[in-house]
């Protein structure tokens, strides 16, 4: 199957460069996609481009628009948008390399594969490509995708080379804007001993092709049921399950996994031990995320 790129340009290091392309490295989204329907007819509803005072409007005569005060709008065509041309609109110029350890996790944003656009683009490619791997490190540069400037990081992959997309800075929230409401009282040190053996009766190879869209298969067998026209039973929603004693839950998930933790029937309890509850949880997916960076 043939890919469409998403992006084609160059790619240049200081004085070599070589044409290239990008393609998307996922697919987007799952199987099921769903349309508005009018149950009245069984059509498919047609959305309109409609001008609150004059009526439907056809695209083609639609230009794009910058609010600048309430109403007050800005137009630009497409020709004057394109009129803007930077560098890396059409040349993916690598600035700096840096160490992979040094760009934080939540930077990373799309991946996309990148290629020699070309059997002459190829010699020029691999020296590139090559030179990137020697060296160890994450290369940086900048590409002008959908009317934004991204800046990309670059590192071998395969015969290619892999992209990722970073955001940049000003999209990131600050982590204290959410976590610092969390107490700062240390866990239980027994707790902690027993949640990091629960982990380590968890660990395991990391397989992708293990985990599926659990919702997307229940949402097929709903639609296949309606299909042959049986009539669809109503799910029982889960009983909560409130720990009034964490230890004791710890020890009986430690045990085995269908062992069941105590519920509360008194609700002033029930809320006072949550919190700790959910400190743990939050220790051990720290611990995961821990060992997978280790790993990888």
């Amino acid at each position: 199957m043939a890919y469409r790129p998403t992006w084609q340009g160059h790619l240049r290091l200081s004085l070599v460069t070589c044409p290239v392309a990008l393609y998307t490295a996922t697919n987007s989204g799952g199987e099921v996609h769903f349309n508005l329907i009018n149950p009245d007819t069984n059509n498919r509803i047609k959305m309109v481009t409609t001008d609150p005072d004059t009526g439907p409007v056809e695209r083609a005569k639609l230009v794009k628009g910058y609010e600048v005060s309430k109403g007050e709008y800005i137009l630009l065509t497409q020709d004057e948008i394109n009129a803007v041309k930077l560098e890396s609109t059409k040349t993916i110029d690598i600035e700096r390399f840096v160490p992979a350890e040094e760009i934080d996790r939540i930077y990373w944003d799309n991946p996309y594969y990148l290629a020699p656009d070309g059997k002459l683009a190829q010699e020029a490619f691999a020296v590139i490509r090559e030179s990137m791997e020697r060296s160890g490190q994450i290369a940086l540069g900048r590409v002008v995708m959908s009317t934004r400037e991204r800046l990309l990081a670059l590192e071998p992959r395969g015969k290619g080379i892999l992209a990722y997309t970073l955001r940049t800075d000003a999209e990131v929230r600050k982590e204290d804007e959410v976590f610092g409401s969390i107490s700062d009282k240390a866990a239980d040190p027994q707790m902690i001993a027993i949640a990091q053996k629960i982990i380590e009766q968890q660990e395991g190879p990391f397989d992708p092709g293990q985990f599926v869209d659990r919702y997307e298969e229940a949402l097929k067998d709903l639609i296949k049921a309606k299909q042959k026209g049986h009539k669809i039973a109503k799910v029982e929603e889960p009983e909560d399950t409130n720990v009034i004693d964490l230890m004791a839950a710890l020890r009986a998930s430690l045990g085995g996994k269908d062992a069941a933790p105590a519920k509360s029937s008194a609700k002033p309890a029930a809320k006072a031990a949550t919190k700790p509850a959910a400190k743990a949880k939050t220790t051990s997916k720290a611990a995961s995320a821990h060992k997978a960076r280790k790993a990888g």
